[in-house]
């Protein structure tokens, strides 16, 4: 992957930026997504943002090596101080880390979040809590998008700020109210593998001398749930 070619996951990611954005993607790395945005013409200004030096460092060469000073900058900064308002930022990218810490980076930068950017978010675990987050600081989600890649399984979402809150069923908020619609065949692996992960422990559980009775109850309704949803 580089600036020429990025992953699945990534283009998806990419395909969700309008032309003209304001980009700021946060964790950033090597900056590819904002470094293919700008050689493609699709940004007018983009941020990568890194709160490790080595990567940061990365990013900043991967800039230099496309010739794209002009068009994007290498921040060392935690989560979105990387931002500043006079940026005019209109579209946050924060991609490949888990939900709780994406939903603590915008937690904390709220003050960043004073003009309503459109948050693309990429968790690669946790995305229920994504959810939750956004739904409780007014965001709406406008598309999801659910692939298999190297043997992992990722989910894009796309939010934007609305000044009425958007609310989801607990059914929506654990499976994704656009992903709950087709039903892919990576929404199917994911959660069989998640059913065959619920058994295995369900099995150990039943070889206890004691099997904790509401634990056990829990699994079994969990199982049922997920299975009720993929054979729905």
């Amino acid at each position: 992957m580089d600036a020429h070619h990025l992953s699945q996951r990534l283009l998806c990611v990419a395909d969700l930026i309008e032309k003209g954005a304001r980009l700021a993607d946060i964790g950033s790395d090597h900056a590819y997504l904002p470094a293919y945005l700008a050689l493609k013409g699709q940004i007018e200004f983009g941020i990568a943002g890194e709160v490790v030096k080595g990567p940061y460092e990365n990013a900043k060469q991967e800039i230099k090596k496309e010739g794209l000073e002009d068009k994007v900058q290498a921040r060392l900064a935690d989560g979105l101080n990387a931002i500043e308002l006079a940026d005019q930022i209109n579209v946050i990218t924060i991609c490949g880390m888990g939900g709780t810490l994406i939903c603590d980076i915008l937690e904390a930068g709220k003050d960043k979040l004073v003009d309503h950017p459109q948050l693309i978010l990429q968790p690669n675990v946790g995305e229920e809590n994504v959810r939750r987050w956004l739904l409780a600081n007014n965001y709406q989600i406008t598309a999801e998008y659910i692939m298999e890649e190297d043997g992992h399984i990722y989910e894009v979402i796309a939010a934007s700020y609305t000044d009425e809150k958007q609310t989801l069923t607990p059914e929506a908020l654990q499976f994704g109210p656009y992903l709950l619609q087709k039903k892919n065949a990576a929404f199917q692996a994911k959660w069989q593998k998640e059913i065959a992960k619920l058994e295995t422990i369900l099995k150990e559980l039943n070889k206890a001398n004691q099997v904790p009775v509401a634990k056990k109850q829990a699994l079994e309704a969990k199982i049922a749930q997920i299975g009720s949803v993929l054979n729905g």
